[in-house]
């Protein structure tokens, strides 16, 4: 039997399971990666209510960082909910140092769905200088005119682009809607949905972000690898009516 490759989580718990690390190393399994997880933040939290979280110190995930690193070899992490640019920026950036062959995959969550801030986005410059040591961030269309303060979208996209790699998600979009847009250097790739109409779930981000960051552990093109991440999310947004989707797909 092959060995499964490794990718790393660095997010929140949720109790609901519906986002966060419950959700990475559900949709980790589903895709035969071995999936490894360090906690950024304890959330108080259920499907439609987000009522507060607990920061886990950075040098404490740092020190995590390095375990994990050092043991097994980790292809792709992914981050999740993190509190502010400083936080993320030691991320990055002791990654990057020490083992640079590894895809940071940035699921840029500032609000919970719910209406709860998250992240303190307090400078610009040093968001964009992290991102340059990154693979992708998977912004949706609020979170990439707030990162970029432009307001249009396409703009907005390409101001970001100039940075990373860009998955632009469009389940906030009112006309196209749910049409995703992957911006790289060599070009565009628009994304359809393959389904006329899904249900809404929670923690839709998270899974969609995991999904593409397995894939690319898997060794697919970033292409494919968005393509593949999309087809998966849209199984669980069918999986049931509930806001908390299934994985058994």
């Amino acid at each position: 039997m092959q060995d499964r490759p490794y990718i790393l989580t660095i997010a929140g718990f949720d109790p609901s399971g519906g986002a966060g690390l419950t959700a990475d190393t559900k949709t980790f399994e589903q895709h035969q990666v071995y999936g490894l997880a360090i906690c950024s933040g304890i959330t108080l939290q259920t499907e439609d209510s987000f009522l507060d979280v607990r920061w886990e110190k950075v040098e404490d995930v740092l020190t995590a960082l390095e375990v994990l690193l050092k043991k097994y070899p980790i292809t792709v992490i992914k981050t999740g909910i993190l509190p502010n640019v400083d936080y993320l920026e030691k991320i990055v950036g002791y990654v990057h140092l020490n083992f640079p062959l590894v895809k940071i995959v940035v699921d840029p969550v500032f609000k919970a769905s719910a209406g709860f801030e998250l992240f303190d986005f307090s400078s610009r410059e040093r968001f964009y200088k992290s991102l340059e040591k990154c693979y992708l961030i998977t912004p949706n269309l609020e979170e990439v005119k707030w990162i970029t303060g432009e307001e249009i979208e396409e703009k907005a996209a390409n101001e970001l682009a100039k940075h990373c790699d860009v998955f632009l998600k469009g389940g906030h979009r009112t006309s196209k809607k749910g049409v995703d847009f992957l911006y790289e250097s060599k070009g565009i790739t628009e994304f359809l949905p393959t389904k006329a109409s899904t249900n809404s779930k929670h923690g839709t981000g998270c899974v969609l972000s995991a999904a593409i960051a397995s894939n690319l552990a898997l060794g697919l093109s970033l292409s494919e690898s968005c393509r593949r991440g999309k087809a998966y999310l849209e199984k669980v947004l069918d999986s049931n009516h509930t806001l908390l989707g299934y994985h058994h797909v």
